[in-house]
């Protein structure tokens, strides 16, 4: 039986026959094609380390995000199989792409699409282990402790923290950690009224170096100052809501200040972590900050048992790549 085109384009892709892929291609033959396995011919370029291949089909439009069956992208196979040019060439281009789409959502936004106002004006619940939302899904989870406690070092460093702002309360794990190193003023932003409450009734409002200030961190901006430390942990909001904050940190963060955020976009697959991850880097260059991740291993902290009751996990990789953002110390 002769074969289908696509069929054929997926085996050129594998071999890395770049004539053939061309050929193909001219002839209509649709690159974001799966094949019975699930596969992609732009899987099967990466898988195979066909670097040309990749990039011949990313210029005709195959799709870098495409999901297999198990759930690997054309960019997971190639960092699994360790094809540094193929996987560099996905890399490029996936960045390239979400830049473009970041403007879209920056568009829609204007329109008045997105926000967290649904979270805010639903009901949480409030476990020894982990705070939900109405729909089961976690907005914070006791496993999170190390990594909160990690940025809170990030934060605050040696010199006790100076004047530390953030962005999200949750269950209070980042700044039971901010508190430890004894800051000059710990400023603290919580936007849902059932967390608000549950901080003053646990006497956060009581403490001489705290101050709780309840809203959205959009419309609250004016009551804040400028700050050594910098955290940012919202729930509910998306991509374009932390880059839009970012936008702030030039008015915020003080020179040579740190600032770091809870970096869980597209905690379910690793290539798309990791093009956030640059994503994020090359944004923030772009405003003058310096971006390192520093690898922490959570593995061993997400037993299935963890993810008991909860509708969505939100993280499945080994290692939590935690930011450390800083502002240089000549900046204006």
């Amino acid at each position: 039986m002769e074969k289908e085109p696509e069929e054929l384009l997926c085996e050129a892709a594998a071999a890395g026959d770049s004539a053939r892929i061309q050929d193909l291609l001219a002839a209509g033959t649709d690159p974001s094609y799966f094949d019975s396995q699930g596969m992609t011919p732009l899987m099967h370029a990466a898988r195979h380390g066909r670097a040309d291949a990749v990039g011949l089909l990313l210029a005709a439009g195959a799709p870098w995000n495409a999901l297999s069956p198990s759930g690997l992208s054309a960019g997971d196979l190639a960092m699994e199989h360790s094809h540094q040019d193929a996987f560099d060439a996905l890399l490029n281009a996936a960045i390239q792409a979400e830049l473009v789409l970041g403007t879209i959502a920056r568009a829609d936004r204007k329109n008045g699409d997105g926000g967290d106002s649904n979270y805010l004006d639903e009901r949480v619940a409030f476990s020894e282990d982990k705070l939900m939302d109405s729909e089961s899904k976690a907005v914070m989870m006791a496993w999170e402790r190390p990594l909160m406690e990690a940025h809170a070092k990030a934060i605050c460093g040696s010199g006790g923290g100076g004047r530390v702002l953030n962005i999200g309360f949750g269950m209070g794990l980042v700044d039971e950690a901010i508190q430890r190193y004894k800051p000059l003023e710990h400023t603290i932003v919580e936007a849902h009224p059932e967390v608000y409450d549950r901080m003053l009734r646990l006497g956060w409002g009581e403490k001489d170096n705290v101050k709780i200030v309840f809203g959205r961190w959009q419309d609250v901006l004016p009551q804040l100052g400028s700050y050594d430390g910098i955290f940012f942990d919202t729930y509910g909001e998306y991509y374009e809501d932390l880059r839009q904050f970012h936008q702030h940190l030039p008015r915020l963060l003080k020179p040579g200040g740190i600032y770091s955020y809870f970096n869980g976009l597209c905690g379910g697959n690793a290539f798309f972590h990791v093009v956030y991850c640059q994503l994020v880097s090359l944004e923030l260059g772009n405003l003058g900050y310096s971006t390192q991740f520093i690898p922490l291993p959570v593995k061993d902290c997400l037993a299935e048992e963890v993810w008991e009751g909860v509708k969505h996990k939100y993280w499945q990789l080994d290692t939590y790549y935690l930011p450390v953002c800083q502002a240089s110390c000549d900046s204006e």
